[in-house]
C-alpha cells in the first residue's frame, strides 16, 4: 500500500492544522495514492484541543463531495461539541468536483455493483486514506461516512461489506441503486455491532425518486436488528440544496444520540421502568461505550446523575442511596451532594452517628458565602435533635417524624 503523503508533506500538513484548525493541500496522482490516477484535494479539519491532550482520541469522519459538504459538516460537529451533544471529531473531506469526478468515483453497473473505476475509489478510501490519517491522527474506533445524491448512494456499499469499515452513514438524498434493497437485506439482519443509519428524502426529489426512497424507509423499517439503528427524515417544502443543511444536524442528533446527556426520550424508553441497581448500572454503562466507541473519557454528567435521582429515592425504599452516594463522591469528591445521599441512607435506617458523619462532611465542602449552606445545615440540626431524643429516652419521632419537624421550627432551626 502507498501512503497518501510523503514525509516531508506531513510535517507542513500537521504544522498548519494545529495552526489554523483547517488544511487544503493538493497532490499529485503518485503522492496520494496507487488506486486512483489524477489529482485531488484532500481537506482536513482537526479540532483546536487535539494539541492540548497527547493521550486523547477523536471519532473520525470522512465527507464525499467536499466541495460543499466540508464546510457544513465541520460547522456542525463544532457546534454539537460546544453544546455537549457530541464529541469533537477530525474530519477529512475529499473534494470529487473538479473534472466530475465522482460520477467515475461512484458508477455502478447494471447489476447496482461497483465497476473497476469506482471499486479503485473505493479501495483507495479504504486501503489508503482512512489507515494514513489513523497511523498519523489519533483516531478512536467510531467513524462516519457523508455522501449526497450520487456519493450517498455510493457510501452504502461499505455498510454491505463482509467487515463493514464505518459505524455510521449519512444518506443525502441518495441516488440508490436499482438492486440496493437486495445487498441490504444480505447484510443488516446480520450486523452484530451498532450501526447508525441516517437517510433523508423531500418533496423538491423528482416524484420516482421520492417515492422510492420511501420505500426503502420501510425495508430499512421492517429489519429486526437492535444493532442497527436507523433515522429517516423528511423535509417538505424545502430544497434539495437547503436539504443538506437540514440533513447534517439531524444525522448528527441521530448518530451521537448516546453521546449526549440523557433527555427525556431516553429516560422514558430506557430508564423509568428500571430498579435502583439497575439505573445505576445504566448509567455507569452509558459512559463505558461512550469512552469505547468515541474515546472522550467523560466524568458522568452531574444532570445525569440526577435525572436517575427520583429512581433511587422513591424506590426500594432508598435502599442504593448509600451505593448512589459512593459513586457521586468517586467522581465528584468536591460536591456535598455524594455525602447527602449517604447521610440520607445511614437516617433512613436511623444509623444516626454515621448519618450526622456524612451531613457534616457534605456541610464541610460547601463554602460559607453558598446560599444553600443554611438549607444544607438542617440536614445537621435534624440528626442532633433525633440523638437528643433518643438520649432523652423518647423515640416517638421515630414513628411520628412530623414531631420533630414542629420541635425544630419551635426553636427557629
Amino acid at each position: 500500500m502507498k501512503y497518501l503523503f510523503s514525509w516531508g508533506l506531513f510535517i507542513a500538513l500537521t504544522f498548519v492544522s494545529y495552526a489554523q484548525n483547517t488544511h487544503i493541500e493538493s497532490f499529485k496522482s503518485n503522492e496520494l495514492s496507487g488506486e486512483i490516477n489524477d489529482n485531488r484535494i484532500i481537506k482536513i479539519y482537526v479540532p483546536e484541543s487535539y494539541k492540548q491532550d497527547s493521550t486523547r482520541v477523536y471519532p473520525l469522519a470522512i465527507v464525499l463531495d467536499a466541495e460543499y459538504l466540508f464546510d457544513i459538516y465541520v460547522a456542525n460537529s463544532k457546534l454539537f461539541a460546544a453544546k455537549d451533544k457530541a464529541p469533537e471529531q477530525i474530519v477529512v473531506g475529499i473534494y470529487q468536483n473538479q473534472k466530475n469526478e465522482r460520477k467515475t468515483d461512484c458508477e455502478i453497473d447494471l447489476n447496482s455493483m461497483l465497476t473497476p473505476t469506482s471499486s479503485k475509489f473505493y479501495n483507495f478510501i479504504k486501503n489508503e486514506l482512512v489507515p494514513y490519517v489513523e497511523q498519523n491522527y489519533r483516531i478512536s474506533q467510531f467513524r462516519t461516512i457523508v455522501g449526497n445524491t450520487l456519493t450517498a448512494n455510493f457510501i452504502n456499499y461499505y455498510l454491505v461489506e463482509e467487515n463493514p469499515l464505518f459505524n455510521a452513514y449519512i444518506n443525502i438524498n441518495p441516488n440508490y441503486s436499482q438492486d440496493i434493497t437486495e445487498l441490504f437485506r444480505g447484510k443488516i439482519p446480520a450486523l452484530d455491532k451498532n450501526t447508525y443509519y441516517y437517510l433523508c428524502n423531500g418533496n423538491y426529489n423528482p416524484k420516482q425518486k421520492e417515492k422510492y426512497l420511501e420505500t426503502i424507509y420501510y425495508v430499512l423499517k421492517n429489519f429486526d436488528n437492535e444493532n442497527f439503528q436507523y433515522k429517516y427524515e423528511t423535509f417538505d417544502n424545502s430544497t434539495s440544496l437547503a436539504s443538506v443543511g437540514q440533513a447534517i444536524p439531524g444525522a448528527m442528533a441521530h448518530i451521537f444520540d448516546m453521546y449526549s446527556s440523557i433527555s427525556k426520550e431516553e429516560f422514558d424508553n430506557h430508564i423509568a421502568d428500571l430498579g435502583p441497581a439497575e439505573a445505576i448500572e445504566y448509567l455507569e454503562k452509558k459512559y463505558v461505550e461512550i469512552q469505547f466507541l468515541f474515546g472522550a473519557n467523560l466524568k458522568i454528567r452531574e444532570r445525569d446523575i440526577f435525572a436517575i435521582e427520583s429512581i433511587i429515592l422513591d424506590k426500594e425504599d432508598g435502599a442504593y442511596l448509600e451505593e448512589f452516594g459512593k459513586m457521586i463522591n468517586r467522581l465528584y469528591p468536591e460536591s456535598p451532594i455524594g455525602d447527602y445521599y449517604i447521610g440520607q441512607y445511614y437516617e433512613t435506617g436511623n444509623d444516626l452517628k454515621k448519618a450526622l458523619k456524612y451531613y457534616k462532611n457534605g456541610y464541610a465542602k460547601i463554602s460559607s458565602e453558598d446560599p444553600n449552606a443554611d438549607g444544607y445545615y438542617q440536614n445537621v440540626e435534624r440528626v442532633m435533635a433525633k440523638q437528643k431524643h433518643l438520649e432523652n429516652g423518647s423515640t416517638e419521632f421515630l414513628d411520628n417524624p412530623e414531631v420533630l419537624e414542629e420541635e425544630l421550627i419551635k426553636s427557629g432551626k
